[in-house]
């Protein structure tokens, strides 16, 4: 069953909470993960700060985090066998994500979307630490974007 838990703590955020659900399940169709589950949740920096300090010992906001429930094999991580096959949970930072649209000229819906592609290709194991798994991972956003209806890729003005 592909179900998304969303959850938006920012008040007047600006983001399309039915419409970002809706753009998950498209696609996790896409890649090939129709009967999983994924949580959504749309944060403000401060909030990202704190994930990102905790998880990841950088004391700073971020646009998007992945926390992974799947081994290495692609099962869940948890030894019961799951009601669920839950991917696990993105998170993405409004603020962040409004920035980021302002300097690429695009709706934040639209950047919401692109956070959402790379926080879900995480998910699933996609990295872009050294050149070959960005690649990679860059392909795999274009073939995402396009599933949706998205250009790609955004003008950059600076390096992610």
């Amino acid at each position: 069953m592909n179900r998304v838990y969303y959850r938006n703590d920012v008040r007047s955020s600006g983001v399309d909470g039915r419409a970002l659900t809706a753009t998950a399940r498209k696609l996790m169709r896409a890649m090939g993960e129709e009967a999983s589950s994924l949580s959504l949740r749309i944060v403000g920096d401060a909030s990202m700060r704190m994930l990102n300090r905790e998880y990841r010992k950088k004391d700073k906001t971020t646009d998007v985090l992945s926390f992974p429930q799947r081994d290495d094999r692609g099962a869940s991580a948890s030894r019961a066998a799951p009601a669920e096959d839950f991917l696990g949970d993105v998170v993405i930072s409004a603020e962040t994500a409004r920035r980021q649209a302002a300097d690429y000229n695009a709706p934040l819906q639209r950047e919401m979307e692109r956070l959402l592609i790379h926080g879900l290709l995480h998910l699933l194991g996609h990295d872009h630490h050294e050149a070959g798994e960005r690649r990679r991972m860059e392909a795999e956003e274009r073939r995402l974007a396009q599933s949706i209806g998205m250009p790609w890729p955004y003008e950059r003005s600076r390096g992610r």
